[in-house]
């Protein structure tokens, strides 16, 4: 992301709120631009650079809206973060459905902001990009696993067709969804995303197909759901795997007819979003264990992408780690000109059982505490982790069993990989996480074998 030379233009009528924005994005590292008025926004010089809108609804004049309307007409392509202190749904679905990016309400939750600030920035600086479908900033690295896992996004991302992202817990899978929206022909329309397992069990209805006032207990107000609010974009299903039983049956109906209703409403709704779906969990398992519907895993697995995990890609880690930290440096007014190469070799070498989410929050943690050029990162912190370091001997034999174990099923289902008596089902994964092992573990099908599966 071109966070150095991004712009953040601010656009709102109290001037308290104008310096508290300026001075909260400025303190991320990033440079803003204030305006009192939407006209005075359209009067000024705006440089052609990658950036994003910050935007109140209600402005003297012309309304935010209306502005929104104003840079369409004039060909004006720039992201757009509105803000209110008016939880007004139809107000928010209107926005979001002529293209803002997000609708937050004041009280602002800073990291929120700040977070979706950065997606904004990061998405116009794709799209400015020759070719954004091969070259998604992003995402950083160039190691063999994770080229073949944007090459899959590449060929799925211009397509109408439903894509289930897997992977463990923190290797990205959130940010190759973005790329799939980014580089298919809705990336002007709402990016909708929601982690399933982040919600009790008894609101994941609410949240995914709204509900109407006095639907139940509690329900104040009516509530648009996150599907409505994706028509004509992208919805994004986080830990789809932990959508309750019960609720699978409504969500097969969305991906098949394209219909639901509110809660509480009779009304049936039309939406014509594009469902990308993530897990960590084995759902082909789940299906056996009758915790997953069949008929839904079967919707969902229509183009299946494996995101390797950090392990897989170990020689991206010294370009994450400069990414990172002069991500950080940026953000904390520092300086990091050099990591020492023990301490590199020490991160190569290192399991990453939380991937790079855990590597981003130690070099995160490593800036902070360095005071000069150099980063510091004490070594004691990984050998006081408790995830063992996955080349030592042990490891060794553990992977030696695996390749055993997966040979033997393999010489079972005569090397036949998919189907529900395959290989694939037989280890409890799915075929595209089987060839993945298998050319991991150095496995080759034998000649007679090519042409059954």
């Amino acid at each position: 992301m071109n966070e150095k030379n991004a712009l953040v233009f601010i656009v709102d009528d109290d001037t308290g709120t104008r310096e508290s924005l300026k001075n909260l994005i400025r303190s991320a590292g990033l440079s803003a631009q204030t305006f009192s008025s939407a006209q005075e926004f359209l009067a000024a010089e705006r440089p052609n650079g990658p950036g994003c809108l910050v935007l109140d609804v209600q402005l003297p004049g012309l309304s935010g809206l209306d502005l929104q309307q104003e840079l369409a007409k004039a060909g004006v392509k720039i992201p757009i973060i509105f803000i209110t202190g008016y939880g007004d749904i139809p107000t928010s679905v209107r926005a979001i459905k002529a293209g803002a990016l997000e609708f937050l309400t004041k009280p602002l939750n800073r990291e929120d902001l700040l977070r979706a600030i950065q997606q904004a920035i990061a998405r116009d600086d794709i799209a400015r990009q020759p070719n954004g479908t091969e070259n998604f900033k992003e995402i950083v690295g160039t190691s063999a696993a994770l080229t073949a896992a944007l090459k899959q996004v590449e060929v799925v991302a211009p397509t109408e067709s439903t894509v289930l992202i897997l992977g463990e817990t923190g290797t990205g899978k959130e940010l190759i969804a973005r790329a799939i929206h980014t580089a298919s022909s809705r990336s002007r329309r709402p990016f909708v995303k929601l982690n399933c397992a982040a919600i009790p069990t008894g609101l994941i209805e609410s949240e995914l197909f709204g509900h109407e006032k006095g639907a139940f207990t509690g329900a104040i107000a009516q509530r648009i759901g996150r599907f409505e609010l994706a028509d004509g974009g992208t919805i994004f299903l986080d830990e789809v795997g932990d959508i309750p039983l019960e609720l699978q049956t409504k969500l097969l109906r969305v991906l098949q007819e394209r219909e639901f209703e509110r809660l509480g409403s009779t009304r049936t709704l039309r939406t014509d979003a594009r469902l990308i779906a993530a897990t960590n969990r084995e759902l082909q398992k789940m299906v056996e264990q009758r915790k997953f519907r069949e008929d839904l895993f079967y919707r969902l697995n229509v183009f299946p992408i494996c995101v390797p995990s950090l392990h897989e890609r170990s020689e991206d880690i010294p370009l994450l780690v400069n990414h990172f930290a002069q991500r950080f440096a940026r953000r904390m007014n520092r300086t990091v000109e050099t990591i020492p190469a023990e301490t590199m070799a020490a991160l190569t070498r290192y399991s990453w059982p939380g991937n790079i989410r855990e590597l981003q929050n130690l070099i995160e943690r490593a800036v902070i505490l360095s005071r000069g050029p150099v980063l510091q990162i004490p070594l004691q912190d990984l050998d006081n982790r408790s995830a063992p370091r996955r080349d030592n001997g042990k490891d060794q034999t553990l992977e030696a069993a695996e390749r055993a174990h997966i040979l033997t099923i393999l010489k079972d289902t005569r090397w036949v990989l998919a189907g529900p008596r395959g290989a694939a089902a037989r280890l409890g994964m799915n075929r595209s996480t089987l060839q993945f092992r298998l050319k991991k573990l150095g496995i080759i099908r034998p000649d007679m074998y090519t042409t059954l599966d």
